[in-house]
């Protein structure tokens, strides 16, 4: 297991608290980060996100939809005025979702917008959460701008961060956090898990010793402040690290048993032909083939900026799942 698990992040003693805006406060990562940063002793301003819809499926036309959405800019603007960070959690967690001008409002415009009410309210620093879906079936995931989405709901949470990325002229920093399959108390996807883990079909394939992106919500939630109270510049893009979880001991936590083992080559074709399928249905099954993907093989993690500044949080994926049992 990692010992990076260091220092809490801190808050800079400026004499005055930090004020930080979120966005999707409600939400199972909003309601989060929201909590950890009253524990942490700053101001947080809960702002509700408009509800958008996008015409555009590039990040130039997102961008020129963005400049005309005056009203809503303005808006946001105001509710960030004085803030030192806005954190956007707000978007559309739904990863069997089709194609839709909501979904692509809500996952590619909507940054774009935020972003810019950032920069005319003068605010340090914004935070906008991601996914490490968008890179799909790379053989591992890393801070790069490369992303191999394989779903509409992946292509629109790449779409979002290509839109961040072409931007051009701003004055806050904009960091993307790319957050992994995250777990945590009272979230319907963990208590899925579980069920899945405590029954027959929990399996992985070969030995399972292969790393796996499961993660927690407390990890997260500890890694988007210290994103947003790094005081040092951060890249576009930062990848939530990984908490040192194999696809067995994954499922060992959440169900309290040995998973099966299967043949390699025996999952790899059940993949194949299930995406095929798939893709013949208009990718309805991605979502679910993916997680039983993530199940069987996992995803390697490359160190990034989070391992070469120090700003590791403790991994608590197993506290989660062993407790999403009861």
């Amino acid at each position: 297991m990692s010992t990076s698990s260091a220092t809490q992040p801190s808050v800079p003693s400026s004499g005055q608290a930090p004020v930080w805006v979120v966005l999707g406060a409600s939400g199972f990562i909003g309601s989060a980060v929201r909590s950890a940063l009253a524990a942490h002793g700053i101001e947080v301003r809960a702002v509700s996100a408009p509800r958008l819809g996008a015409a555009g499926t590039d990040a130039a036309a997102l961008l020129a939809e963005a400049a005309a959405l005056d009203t809503e800019r303005s808006r946001l603007a105001a509710a960030f005025a004085g803030a030192d960070v806005v954190v956007n959690a707000a978007g559309l967690a739904t990863p069997g979702a089709l194609d839709s001008p909501g979904l692509r409002g809500a996952n590619s415009l909507l940054p774009a917008l935020v972003a810019d009410a950032a920069d005319a309210a003068g605010v340090r620093r914004f935070v906008h959460l991601s996914s490490a879906a968008v890179q799909g079936h790379r053989a591992f995931l890393d801070e790069s701008l490369q992303v191999e989405p394989f779903s509409a709901y992946s292509r629109s949470k790449a779409l979002g961060e290509q839109v961040l990325t072409a931007r051009t002229g701003g004055t806050c920093s904009v960091a993307t956090v790319r957050a992994t399959s995250v777990q945590g108390p009272g979230r319907a996807t963990t208590a899925k898990l579980a069920r899945l883990a405590a029954s027959p079909l929990a399996s992985v394939a070969g030995p399972g010793t292969a790393p796996s992106p499961v993660s927690s919500v407390h990890s997260l939630v500890d890694f988007v402040l210290r994103v947003g109270l790094h005081q040092g510049p951060v890249p576009p893009v930062v990848l939530q690290p990984w908490e040192q979880a194999s696809v067995s001991t994954v499922l060992e936590a959440a169900g309290g048993r040995r998973p099966a083992h299967l043949p390699a080559w025996f999952c790899r074709a059940v993949l194949r032909s299930g995406y095929a399928v798939s893709s013949l249905a208009g990718e309805r099954l991605h979502g679910a083939l993916r997680r039983v993907e993530m199940m069987w093989f996992g995803q390697r993690q490359e160190p990034g900026w989070a391992e070469s500044t120090g700003n590791v949080p403790e991994p608590r994926v197993r506290e989660v799942l062993e407790a999403s049992r009861n």
